[in-house]
C-alpha cells in the first residue's frame, strides 16, 4: 500500500498535498482500495468557500457512495475534470492523475490538526 511521507491525511482517507496556500486533495490509496472501482466523482463546489469537514463532493464506486469531506477551510478553487471522463484514475493513480480538488486554504492553522504518514498507518493498521 503507497502512504507517501510527504503528505498529509485525514481520518476520512484523504490525502492533502500542500503548497504555500493551495492545498491538492484526493483519497488514499487505501480508501480507493477499500471503495472498489470508481465509477463517479461529483464535485459541484467550486468557487465555494467550505468550512473544515464540510461535505465537497461525493465519490461513487461500483457497491457504494461516499461523501467526501473537506480537510482544511478554504475555497475551493479548481476541480480535476479529468475524472468526469476518467474516474477510474482515482483507483489507478490516486496520488497522482486522481487528484480531485484544490483549495486555496484560509485558516493554516489547521494544517496542524492533519496526520503524517506514520499516524495514518497507524490509523489503518498498515
Amino acid at each position: 500500500m503507497n502512504i507517501p511521507s510527504e503528505l498529509k491525511y485525514t481520518k476520512d482517507h484523504e490525502w492533502i498535498n500542500i503548497e504555500g496556500d493551495i492545498a491538492t486533495v484526493g483519497i488514499t490509496d487505501f480508501a480507493q482500495g477499500e471503495l472498489g472501482d470508481i465509477v463517479y466523482v461529483e464535485v459541484e463546489t467550486v468557487d465555494e468557500t467550505l468550512a473544515q469537514d464540510e461535505v465537497f463532493g461525493s465519490v461513487e464506486a461500483v457497491k457504494t457512495v461516499s461523501d467526501l469531506f473537506i480537510p482544511l477551510s478554504g475555497e475551493i478553487i479548481e476541480f480535476n475534470e479529468s475524472l468526469e471522463d476518467a474516474p477510474e484514475k482515482v483507483n489507478t493513480d490516486p496520488y497522482g492523475d486522481g487528484w480531485m480538488v484544490k483549495i486555496r486554504i484560509n485558516e493554516p492553522a489547521q494544517v496542524d490538526d492533519l496526520l503524517s504518514d506514520a499516524d495514518y498507518k497507524a490509523l489503518i493498521g498498515a
